[in-house]
């Protein structure tokens, strides 16, 4: 396990699945503000990509995300994207209702920066998130992720167009937090 100062990045277990399901990915509007891709309803017992873990999958890497002080799921974290060519990747996370506003996310972001620069090498991370979305902005710049522009009317969410914010960060910029 990967661990933060709040958190703890693990591998998704089997028991996770109906939570993660149930909290995140059942709530439409809260599905179609974290993935680009249209929502639809995931079945229970269905392998659906958005919840399993494919360990061929050479350029997604998922998490779940637990509180270390009792283990409790918090929510999901992945790095996807990744180009070993390039040496950059993409990162996000959702966090279950009960678990934001607790600084998690915060949290989150360092660690996968932990795993995208010092695990995996990489040269570049890279966060796209909808302009309102104050607490992914205020995580990520907290550790260090630089605005990088805005995607104009990028996004189709619940029947309009939302802008992006394209924030990055370079391995020689990323300061990691000492207490972590």
């Amino acid at each position: 396990m990967l661990t933060g100062s709040t958190v703890g990045l693990r591998a998704r277990h089997e028991e996770d699945f109906p939570v993660l399901r149930a909290e995140l990915y059942n709530d439409v509007v809260r599905s179609s503000r974290a993935d680009s891709r249209p929502w639809r309803p995931v079945a229970p017992g269905s392998q659906d990509s958005r919840l399993t873990v494919d360990d061929e999958d050479e350029g997604s890497v998922k998490f779940s995300v637990v509180e270390l002080a009792g283990g409790t799921l918090v929510g999901s974290a992945v790095l996807w994207g990744i180009d070993d060519h390039n040496r950059g990747a993409h990162l996000g996370l959702s966090l279950l209702p009960a678990s934001r506003g607790k600084g998690y996310g915060t949290d989150v972001v360092a660690v996968l920066c932990h795993y995208g620069f010092v695990v995996r090498g990489l040269r570049r991370l890279q966060i796209e998130t909808l302009s309102d979305n104050t607490a992914m902005l205020r995580a990520a710049e907290r550790n260090g992720f630089v605005r990088e522009g805005v995607l104009r009317s990028s996004a189709w969410v619940m029947g309009e167009f939302l802008d992006e914010v394209l924030l990055g960060l370079l391995a020689r910029e990323w300061r990691p937090d000492p207490k972590a």
